[in-house]
């Protein structure tokens, strides 16, 4: 299950999943939302239909806002009953909002950022990982998408960074919970990555795009595919190994 699958990494982690002989359910909002507090609107439904379209005997679709607790438990436990217990769930569903100082930053712009970043993570977890633990395999992935925002204070992103920092803590407070269970949880860290989450950044800054990977060491932007990939092998069998961390993907952010 990939929650925020409809673009960037969320649909380059679908593409990478179905590749390495995954089915999916690739989970995100309704068409044209706005939330208050974030930039621009969240990725339309047709690119999430687009998926299906393309895999159709191995990509089903749902579309649910990730701060909507009961919705998202109902389409995860629907879904459970037809295809039986997820097996990795991706919690992708981003968000970022900003553009002023933290300390003139509006409560609003606060709220959004937890509300998606961590809470919708949060609410995934809670719709999966019993489910996971009831599997006789007990072999479940958790992977929260995070971002080098929680180990590095951003220029007038202050509450994107806030939110970012408390989804590592949510990987970090699952994977004590999970001690000894089979079931894991992981993270995954980009830096600046062509995505749309990437372009509203650039928007709040009033810069181009490409300013934006001038701290990366590796000196250009990521593409979702390189973050799809390290997604991926923390769902694989392998990724039982990264339990409790949460892998830095910035390109060497900050060289």
């Amino acid at each position: 299950m990939v929650t925020g699958a409809a673009g960037g990494i969320g649909s380059a982690t679908v593409a990478r999943l179905v590749a390495d002989g995954w089915s999916v359910l690739a989970i995100d909002a309704p068409v044209g939302l706005q939330i208050p507090g974030a930039a621009g609107r969240l990725s339309p439904a047709a690119h999430l239909a687009a998926l299906s379209n393309q895999w159709p005997d191995v990509v089903t679709t749902a579309v649910v806002d990730v701060r909507d607790a009961t919705a998202l438990e109902s389409v995860v436990a629907t879904h459970a009953e037809r295809h039986g217990t997820p097996v990795a769930a991706v919690a992708v569903a981003g968000v970022v909002g900003g553009g002023q100082p933290l300390w003139l930053e509006s409560p609003q712009t606060l709220t959004a950022m937890l509300e998606v970043n961590l809470l919708g993570a949060w609410h995934l977890s809670q719709a999966v990982i019993p489910a996971m633990l009831t599997a006789p395999e007990r072999n479940g992935r958790f992977v929260v998408v995070v971002s080098t925002a929680a180990e590095h204070g951003l220029f007038h992103l202050g509450a994107y960074g806030i939110s970012k920092a408390a989804a590592a803590g949510l990987v970090r407070g699952l994977a004590a919970d999970l001690v000894g269970t089979g079931v894991t949880a992981s993270g995954v860290s980009p830096g600046s990555t062509d995505t749309p989450m990437l372009a509203a950044t650039a928007d709040l800054y009033g810069v181009p795009a490409a300013d934006l990977v001038a701290r990366q060491g590796i000196r250009r932007v990521l593409q979702p595919e390189e973050i799809a990939d390290l997604i991926a092998y923390a769902c694989s069998p392998a990724g039982a190994a990264l339990h409790g961390t949460v892998v830095e993907a910035g390109g060497g952010f900050g060289l």
